[in-house]
């Protein structure tokens, strides 16, 4: 038969007997004391005693259950904390490998973006500009590469009969006695040019200056081109 006392069942056997005896002696004194109303004091205080036995008893039981019960939920609450720390390690660990990859595919696309332009191809150097001898053989030589270049019509032969003829090969030569001179007009130069003629048959890409010796050939040599179909036809003043 189940018992009524609060905490029974949670108790030992030796506990329920106990606790049955407890029981069992509170019913009779308590019978004792109703059949005797005049019962001492002594027999008062002894059924106060059992009854605080009895009461202890049923305490005890349920300290036990309430003890009982309180564990079990702190099992509960602990597998609860357990569970959702181990929920909250595995959300983390996704978290990171996720930011891992997004930060592996953002470089990537970084480096396509930020590629190098290819490098323009290298330009070819520009040629090195020809050396001439500063006399009248190199003065020659650099008038021929111009007339050659603007297509007008001179040998090397044809310019020097006439340089050394004219100035002997002094760019700075002036005649001062013939007709020109005369005139106020005076030749100057390798091949004996008046300004008036220089100026006319100058040609593009050479010196002004009348006594430059490169300027002096090349502008003589187009008016002798124009006028005698080349200085090569040339033999005597002009």
């Amino acid at each position: 038969m189940r018992s009524t006392i609060s905490g029974y069942t949670a108790l030992s056997k030796a506990h329920k007997f106990s606790a049955a005896g407890l029981v069992t002696a509170a019913g009779a004194a308590a019978l004792t004391f109703a059949l005797v109303p005049q019962a001492s004091a002594a027999d008062a205080h002894s059924v106060a005693a059992v009854k605080t036995v009895a009461q202890s008893a049923q305490d005890f039981g349920a300290t036990q259950d309430s003890a009982l019960a309180k564990a079990a939920d702190t099992a509960t609450a602990e597998g609860k904390a357990d569970a959702k720390a181990a929920v909250k390690t595995k959300t983390d660990a996704e978290a990171k490998a996720k930011a891992g990859t997004e930060r592996a595919n953002r470089s990537t696309e970084r480096k396509a973006i930020k590629a190098e332009p290819a490098a323009p191809a290298a330009k070819p150097a520009a040629p090195a500009k020809k050396a001439y001898a500063d006399n009248v053989d190199g003065w020659i030589q650099e008038s021929l590469d111009i007339l050659r270049a603007k297509g007008i019509p001179a040998s090397y032969e044809g310019i020097k009969k006439n340089v050394m003829r004219e100035s002997t090969g002094n760019p700075r030569a002036i005649n001062g006695w013939d007709v020109n001179a005369a005139n106020g007009v005076p030749s100057k130069g390798l091949l004996q040019m008046i300004d008036p003629t220089f100026k006319a048959y100058h040609v593009e890409g050479t010196s002004w200056d009348i006594y430059d010796p490169v300027a002096n050939i090349t502008a003589a040599c187009n008016y002798a081109a124009d006028k005698y179909g080349s200085m090569d036809n040339v033999n005597s003043a002009y």
